[in-house]
Formats: structure tokens, C-alpha cells, sequence
């Protein structure tokens, strides 16, 4: 019985061995960054309603807009700005009547003989905000890949916007931060316009940002002096710096400037293998370590060991369950 064992044993071990001599599939993203803080109190956007409601609410176009995909994409690759795309256009409202379409893309606004690119949805809620009723707005519009122009006038805005609820995006390649977009309170406070600004709701222990003196609840609101039209203008200078960014930092209320500095991934190996002779495997500080067919199996984490010899015979150890009292 006990040479069936044995024997039952050996093969099992010489199967799994066997295994190893097909490589396992390369993944193709990075793991979370085990040290990531999100306080449970910046979970949730902040109740600020009934502040929102009571703010000046600026001029009316009619116009709901969003980021355009390609805008997205082309910021990250370092391109030029697609323009801002038109979700909907309210009936008889300015935009209507000036002949604006759901589905167009703003690409420009010229008021006064000044001409604004637009990039952001934030940079059309700024020209509603700082604008009177009455102002006449030339729109450049992308429709279907031909160039329209059309001019509305802006009217009174009866009530405030709708709100618009908050997003949140991971950095953990080069600063370790969690951001998410701030409300519009948040953002008019700090001198932007609604959607603007990122708000800092998660850091890594060994983020960059944190030990340069980036705080949770921070507002990011400009960086290498551009104003954070939108928390991708921060990220896109995330991935694309090589050097600390400047970062434009409004808390409580008080405007600070910090140089925050970059980082990268570390790199580890994670895996070796000699096919029935010797493997070894670390899967985030869980490492494991086989040799000779299984006959020797050591594995280790940050709190305890277990070493097995001949398949049968174990060993292990590792942290109590009390504290040990250490002398003076």
C-alpha cells in the first residue's frame, strides 16, 4: 500500500511538473497596486445640491455636450483636440434655432472677434457662464466630416443645469492616484467651470504625489500651468511626463503650488522554471519554490512557511496569534 502511495505520488507530482512546460499566458495588464488608499468617505460625491442650485446660473444655449471619444483617445496619444460632441439640442432653444445637431462636434466659438478651440465640455460651460444673454456666439462645427458654420444667441437661463454626475479614473503606472471629477461646486468654487478640475479621492502609501504633499480632497486645477479642463488633461500629462509635473492645488479653499515628481512600475520575476526539475513562482509576496520532481515544495508569505519533503513530510510556521512582550 504504502509503495502504491508512493508511487501514485510520484506520477501526480511528475503530471504537474509536466504542466509547467506550458507556459502560462503573458497578462496583458498590470496588477492594482496593492498599497492604493480610497477612503470610504470620499466614496461618494459630495451633497452639495442645494449649493449648486442656489449659484449664478449663467446664459442658456440649449446645448448638452459631452467629450468626444476621439477627443479622449487623440489627448492621450498627445494630438490635436476633435472638438466637443453634441449629445442633444434642446427644441427652440438658441442652439436649435441656429441649426446645431445632435451628433455635431463643436470644434471652435467666436465671440467679439475672439475664437476659442474647444476641447472640453467644460470650455462651452464656461462661455455660458461668463457670457450675458444676448451675446451672439459663431459656432465651427464638424458635422460628418464637413465643416459648418452657424451663430446662435445666447438666452436667460431660467434655472440651473442639470447635474452632472462625477467620474473617477486610476492612475497606478506613474503617480499612484485615484481622481474623479469635480462637482460644479467644487469647481466654481476654485475658479473653473463646471466639469474642470480633478479631485484627488485616492493615493498610494508609496505614491510620488503623497510624499511631495498632494492630501486627499486635494483639486487639482491647472498643471504645467494649463487649467485641468477635464481630469484627462491631467492624466495625459501623467503618462506623457518625464520629469516632475507642476501641479496648481486648491484646498480648503487656499490656492497651493507643488512640484509633484513621477514614477514608474517596479519590475519583479515572477516565475522560472526548469521543466520536472525546479520552478519558482511569486504571486505578490506568496512565492513558491519546487525542485526535483516535488520531492522538496517551499512556499512563504509575509506571515508564515511551509516546507514539504518526499510529498509526506511537513514543516510550518509562521506568525501566532499573540503578542510576544520584548524587554526593555
Amino acid at each position: 500500500m504504502k509503495l502504491r502511495s508512493s508511487l501514485r505520488a510520484l506520477a501526480a507530482a511528475l503530471v504537474a511538473s509536466a504542466c509547467s512546460i506550458v507556459p502560462a499566458t503573458v497578462p496583458a495588464d498590470a496588477p492594482p497596486l496593492h498599497d492604493l488608499e480610497e477612503p470610504l468617505a470620499l466614496a461618494a460625491e459630495p451633497a452639495d445640491e442645494a449649493a449648486r442650485v442656489a449659484l449664478p446660473a449663467g446664459s442658456f444655449s440649449g446645448l448638452e455636450l459631452a467629450e468626444a471619444r476621439a477627443t479622449l483617445e487623440e489627448m492621450v496619444d498627445g494630438g490635436a483636440a476633435a472638438g466637443v460632441e453634441v449629445l442633444r439640442v434642446v427644441e427652440n432653444s438658441p442652439a436649435d434655432v441656429g441649426g446645431v445637431e445632435a451628433g455635431d462636434l463643436l470644434v471652435s466659438a467666436t465671440i467679439g472677434g475672439r475664437t476659442q478651440a474647444l476641447a472640453w465640455a467644460s470650455e462651452w460651460r464656461a462661455i455660458e457662464l461668463a457670457e450675458a444673454p444676448g451675446t451672439r456666439v459663431a459656432l465651427v462645427i464638424d458635422r460628418a466630416a464637413a465643416r459648418k458654420d452657424v451663430e446662435l444667441v445666447l438666452a436667460p437661463r431660467a434655472r440651473a443645469a442639470a447635474r452632472v454626475a462625477t467620474e473617477r479614473w486610476r492612475e497606478d503606472a506613474r503617480a499612484g492616484v485615484v481622481v474623479r471629477t469635480a462637482t460644479e461646486v467644487e469647481a466654481r468654487s476654485a475658479g473653473l467651470a463646471p466639469g474642470a478640475g480633478a479631485v484627488v479621492v485616492g493615493l498610494a502609501r508609496t505614491s510620488p504625489w503623497r510624499r511631495a504633499g498632494v492630501r486627499f480632497g486635494d483639486l487639482v486645477a491647472a498643471v504645467d500651468g494649463a487649467p485641468v479642463a477635464h481630469p484627462e488633461v491631467l492624466l495625459s500629462a501623467v503618462r506623457a511626463g518625464a520629469r516632475p509635473l507642476h501641479l496648481g492645488i486648491v484646498r480648503a479653499g487656499e490656492r497651493l503650488e507643488l512640484d509633484a515628481p513621477l514614477s514608474q512600475r517596479e519590475h519583479e520575476l515572477t516565475e522560472f522554471s526548469i521543466p520536472l526539475l525546479y520552478s519558482y513562482e511569486n504571486d505578490r509576496g506568496h512565492t513558491t519554490t519546487s525542485a526535483l520532481f516535488g520531492l522538496y515544495k517551499f512556499e512563504r508569505t509575509r506571515v508564515a512557511w511551509r516546507l514539504r519533503l518526499l510529498w509526506f513530510v511537513s514543516f510550518a510556521g509562521g506568525d501566532a496569534d499573540r503578542l510576544e512582550e520584548l524587554g526593555s
